[in-house]
């Protein structure tokens, strides 16, 4: 190429920084490999915790380069130190491997120990005050999650066919390879949901977990603070699942009734409500009040103060009982 003078020019290159070049590379490949998520068949929120966790760690070392990533994960950049706990670390592996696996390579994810741990338990108060101080769509989630022990993620899924105003119920679609299953709830909890206002076409709530999740860490932040009780702030939705399973088995100390209750497809998860089960209720004993119903009337008043069917006497007595 010659200027209108005669002389050569020759065409300016812009030179861009490795790191910026670097950056570019990444971000496209990290995009490449959210649409195969995808195309794998991915649930929205897996999609979104992945892209967020490798997103967050490409920001600090290069992703393509697994030795980093261990010497991140194993606190030995002292610029840059790593503040996960083990099962976030484990979690991010399996995110990692997935990753490498697209990309073609592999590596040898390191292991790292997790100390299980008991679940925490609020008390009811506590889960009623957050309820209380909550706004109207918040507490809402918050009393179904309560009477029903669902995950946020079967919440999020609920549609309004699914409320039954009639039967009193509620038909829970699972997640996690979870058992389907239809759960009575109160008077007080239908009038909280027929009181919402349908922004969400057939959904009954915003149907993106982390938003919901957003709101409500948000409003908990406020009430602990106003409140003075720093235990709100571990009341996760989650925590209102270990609340209804440690409940519904000190009311019952039925195994098999929980996991029903809450979807589990064996009693192995069930399980890890039986110790804090006896823990919070110690000084417990296995005393029990009987009551006979002599007819429909008192059968409906025993049911609904939580008494539990011993047996039938005949075709109208039968006996009850519930703990002292």
């Amino acid at each position: 190429m010659t200027t209108p003078n005669g002389i050569s020019a020759t065409p300016t290159r812009i030179f861009q920084p490795l790191e910026l070049n670097l950056e570019i590379e990444t971000a496209l490949i990290l995009e490449k490999f959210k649409e195969q998520l995808k195309l794998d068949g991915k649930a929205e929120e897996t999609i979104r915790s992945r892209m967020q966790s490798l997103n967050q760690v490409s920001r600090i070392v290069n992703i393509n380069e697994p030795d980093q990533i261990k010497k991140w994960l194993a606190n030995l950049i002292e610029t840059k130190p790593c503040n996960w706990n083990n099962k976030t670390k484990t979690k991010f592996c399996d995110t990692y491997t997935a990753f490498l696996t697209y990309k073609g390579t592999n590596w040898k994810a390191p292991k790292y120990p997790i100390v299980e741990k008991l679940p925490f338990i609020p008390t009811e108060q506590e889960i009623d005050l957050l309820i209380a101080h909550c706004g109207k769509t918040t507490s809402t989630v918050l009393q179904l999650l309560k009477e029903t022990g669902m995950r946020i993620g079967e919440l999020t899924q609920l549609k309004w066919i699914d409320i039954d105003n009639e039967r009193k119920t509620v038909n829970v679609t699972p997640e996690k390879h979870s058992n389907p299953r239809v759960l009575p709830i109160s008077d007080k909890l239908i009038a909280m949901i027929n009181r919402l206002p349908r922004n969400h076409k057939e959904n009954v709530f915003q149907p993106k977990k982390h938003m919901i999740r957003e709101y409500y860490c948000t409003q908990r932040k406020g009430i602990a603070e106003r409140l003075q009780n720093q235990r709100l702030l571990k009341i996760s939705f989650h925590t209102f699942r270990h609340w209804k399973g440690t409940m519904e088995y000190h009311k019952t100390l039925d195994i098999i009734h929980v996991k029903k209750v809450l979807g589990h497809k064996t009693t192995r998860s069930t399980e890890i409500y039986i110790n804090p089960e006896s823990v919070l209720f110690l000084s417990t004993t296995d005393e029990w009040i009987s009551k006979v119903s002599h007819n429909l009337e008192e059968e409906t008043q025993l049911i609904e103060t939580d008494f539990q069917l011993v047996r039938s006497v005949n075709e109208t007595t039968a006996i009850y009982k519930k703990r002292k």
